[in-house]
């Protein structure tokens, strides 16, 4: 499984990681997957949530190339976007596809950052049931 996002600098590394595995790529399938954040905002001018927002089918443009790319050397590649917390929701489907493994490219933080705003990639590290492979940019 590959996580994307709208970073397509991190969306090419995790595709490059995948392009070196061992093994022929027309017997890998990836499922590439976006996870549209879940946000519930209030203010003056009313309440605003993700759900009103959120198109299942508006999968990230910048992800594309990559993907296409990653096709073009044989790889099978199965496109999915979901709405949610996106460590709970890469979790989840990873579970769901019974993934072999979770390919995702990792950003660098402080360790600071990393304790005040959280870090989707710590998480999925931390509690998935398959192995996770990280690279960086």
């Amino acid at each position: 499984m590959l996580p994307v996002g709208l970073d397509e600098q991190r969306t090419n590394a995790a595709v490059s990681m995948i392009e070196s595995l061992p093994g022929e790529p027309d017997e890998l399938e990836v499922v590439a997957l976006n996870v549209f954040k879940e946000f519930d905002v209030t203010d003056e001018g009313g309440q605003i949530k993700s759900a009103d927002f959120y198109d299942e089918d508006a999968f990230p443009e910048r992800a594309e190339a990559a993907l296409e790319s990653l096709e073009e050397t044989g790889v099978t590649v199965v496109k999915r976007r979901e709405h949610g917390d996106p460590a709970e929701a890469i979790l989840e489907v990873a579970a769901d596809i019974d993934a072999d493994g979770i390919v995702m490219c990792g950003r660098d933080r402080s360790p600071t950052g990393k304790a005040l705003f959280g870090s989707v990639t710590q998480s999925v590290v931390l509690s998935a049931d398959c192995p996770v492979v990280i690279t960086t940019e």
